[in-house]
């Protein structure tokens, strides 16, 4: 009996697969190659395309580039955290906005009355929240189709970092990730994963 090598019945090619995953990592160190809004720009309308729950799409962005933001981010994160994220090309403040709703009109035009419905929805931040995390996941995943790294971090002060950059606004920080292209030191050593069989269960 022969066994398919799982990468080959997959659409993605080798390479890709590579490039998006295998032989991606967290980078912890950037080159000084700067990351460009077009870039940003094709890396957003790539993964904006990723599925939410309701087509909510609470993702929200603050590209943090000027010396002076940057000072103002490196002052809310975690200690371990401050040189990298001073010294990437570019950080992102990834945020969950609660105030989707306003958009469903647009973005979920086959239910009409969704705006007002889960504007009454005391659940809606942690919809927010639920749903921009999986954007996260599709954001790491597209920097790596740019050619480029990220490094997410959660080491923050949430609370600060919303007063310094959201306020005014109903969204809350979830993460901050840096962007660029990995140093000669970027990586630390690759942990081991779960298999297979420690993860899937056939019922």
């Amino acid at each position: 009996m022969t066994t398919t090598a799982p990468e080959s019945v997959l659409a993605l090619d080798p390479a890709t697969q590579d490039l998006l995953f295998r032989e991606a990592r967290t980078a912890n160190a950037f080159t000084g190659e700067p990351v460009t809004d077009d870039q940003v720009r094709a890396i957003y309308d790539l993964v904006k395309w990723g599925p939410t729950a309701m087509n909510t799409q609470p993702l929200r962005l603050v590209a943090v580039r000027t010396p002076q933001a940057r000072e103002r981010l490196v002052a809310h994160m975690a200690e371990g955290n401050k040189a990298k994220t001073g010294s990437a090309p570019l950080a992102l403040i990834v945020a969950a906005d609660a105030d989707f709703h306003e958009h469903l009109p647009v973005t979920f035009p086959h239910k009409p009355g969704a705006r007002e419905s889960m504007a009454d929805n005391p659940g809606r931040p942690g919809i927010a929240h639920f749903n921009a995390t999986i954007q996260l996941g599709y954001l790491i995943v597209g920097i790596r189709a740019a050619g480029l790294a990220a490094g997410p971090m959660v080491g923050f002060d949430a609370e600060g970092l919303r007063r310094e950059f959201l306020s005014g606004t109903n969204q809350q920080p979830i993460a901050v990730v840096n962007v660029g292209r990995p140093g000669p030191d970027a990586w630390f050593e690759r942990n081991p994963r779960l298999s297979f069989e420690q993860v899937v269960t056939t019922v």
